[in-house]
């Protein structure tokens, strides 16, 4: 699991590559703590080269927007591949972020 963080924008953006699984999870999380202090800027989550996302996945997502919520913050997630949609689709993710696609 390979994740970049820059800031363009007044955005933070994330990239995701690779499999987010329970293996992946703890570093993934550690990498992205940067984001629990995100007053004034929106996260871009782009996940075009996430290959698979787990339960353990789905919860650093739904931490970070919990984050993102308490200072005004959205939570962006962009160019999820069908699979990874259906994911979001079945555990009732789509209804809670905003979602994207460029793809």
């Amino acid at each position: 699991m390979k994740t970049t963080f820059r800031e363009e924008d007044g955005k933070f953006i994330v990239t995701l590559e690779g499999r987010l699984d329970t293996t992946a999870s703890e570093q993934t999380a550690k990498e992205l703590e940067v984001l629990n202090d995100c007053t004034g800027h929106d996260i871009l989550i782009d996940c075009s080269r996430l290959e698979y996302i787990s339960s353990s996945g789905l919860r650093i997502l739904l931490n970070i927007r919990k984050y993102a919520g308490a200072v005004g913050s959205k939570v962006i997630i962009k160019n999820m591949r069908d699979d990874i949609r259906k994911v979001f689709d079945m555990t009732g993710f789509s209804n809670i972020f905003i979602i994207q696609n460029d793809l």
